[in-house]
């Protein structure tokens, strides 16, 4: 009996796998999803969406538009898996030294706290709040843009307590303007509370608390008293404050638990099922707090361009030092002379082995 023919594919064909349509699946909105995958805050996934950027089903997407489970998402035409049911986020704690930067993108290529995250798989960080290249202190990254946003909007008003160092004293007249609120030139500011920590000399340390995150905004209430800042640290946003054991440049991640009570504390819906098991020796490796180390793309550029460099002027070097190229001797060191060489002797070569007689015939009609 003869086999059929093969039906012929179309090259061109995708599978695709039939997904599971839920009738009674209540949309969710697009923007709030996108920032539950990490991709950013609602804003920002908003503008995103406003842009173009964002397919659904193969359709640009709307700013307000919803989507089921069965709905394929894509970013910049790469398809984003999208969080429905809420997943506990990542929350990484930074003590930031002076000299590094907030940003992802600087055209002056400077030290970014960035380079010193460790890679999360279907996601990004997202810094909470922002600190000055000349301010040290807590530093907060989640992979969530709900917590994140919880956070930073002004209409929460969440705290951010500063340790600041003035030269020169503050006058009891002062402090009450600091309190009552100072004219600034984006408006009005002024700290919640605010109380002297001592000091040696000139110099001066001040607990200050406010309820705000604008640019240099506790620099510029101390200025508008000609008094500078000589150093800003943050040591506590919100419920978190900055552990002891957190030394300036080391890093932390939360546990689940304190994670949990985090999202609890935003008024966001946590798992509700079990947590992931873990190992002793994760979790002991999740409580310690770590150095991380930078991925600085600047420096392997640099080292690219030494090697280069380098190699221009070894070719560049004359004809005579090219003749051995097995040996690389540097230009200082001085060639060893032979001492006591012994010269190979004929009686030093073994003899040949004779050739048997059955091997002479062979190969011979």
């Amino acid at each position: 009996m003869a086999r059929p023919f093969k039906q012929q594919r179309d090259p061109g064909a995708t599978k695709t796998r039939p997904v599971a349509i839920d009738p009674d699946a209540v949309p969710q909105r697009l923007h709030k999803l996108l920032a539950l995958a990490g991709l950013g805050s609602r804003r920002d996934m908003e503008t995103l969406i406003a842009s173009g950027r964002v397919t659904i089903n193969g359709k640009v997407a709307e700013v307000g538009a919803g989507v089921v489970p069965s709905d394929v998402v894509r970013v910049d035409s790469r398809p984003v898996r999208l969080a429905f049911t809420p997943e506990l986020p990542q929350v990484m704690l930074y003590h930031k030294p002076e000299g590094e930067i907030v940003s992802q993108d600087d055209p002056e290529k400077r030290a970014s706290v960035f380079d010193k995250l460790p890679r999360v798989k279907g996601g990004k960080w997202i810094a909470i709040g922002r600190l000055d290249i000349n301010t040290s202190g807590l530093l907060i990254f989640t992979t969530s843009g709900e917590l994140a946003n919880r956070f930073m909007h002004p209409r929460y008003e969440v705290e951010r307590e500063y340790a600041v160092r003035i030269f020169g004293e503050l006058t009891d007249e002062q402090i009450t303007q600091l309190t009552q609120g100072i004219e600034l030139e984006d408006g009005p500011a002024n700290f919640d509370h605010i109380r002297a920590q001592g000091g040696e000399g000139s110099n001066h340390w001040y607990q200050v608390i406010l309820r705000e995150g604008r640019n240099r905004e506790v620099r510029r209430l101390f200025e508008a008293f000609q008094l500078p800042v000589s150093r800003l640290m943050r040591v506590r946003f919100g419920p978190i404050t900055l552990p002891p054991r957190l030394k300036r440049g080391m890093m932390m991640a939360l546990q689940p638990k304190e994670v949990i009570s985090l999202l609890e504390w935003a008024g966001l819906e946590a798992p509700k099922g079990p947590l992931k098991q873990r190992s002793k020796r994760e979790i002991e490796k999740a409580a310690t707090a770590f150095t991380p180390k930078a991925r600085n793309v600047t420096t392997a550029r640099e080292g690219a361009r030494t090697q280069t460099s380098t190699s221009r002027k070894r070719t560049e070097q004359p004809e005579q030092a090219l003749e051995k190229p097995g040996r690389s001797r540097g230009p200082m060191t001085a060639k060893k002379p032979a001492t006591n060489r012994r010269v190979r002797q004929s009686s030093d070569l073994t003899p040949p082995r004779q050739q048997k007689r059955s091997d002479r015939n062979r190969g011979r009609g």
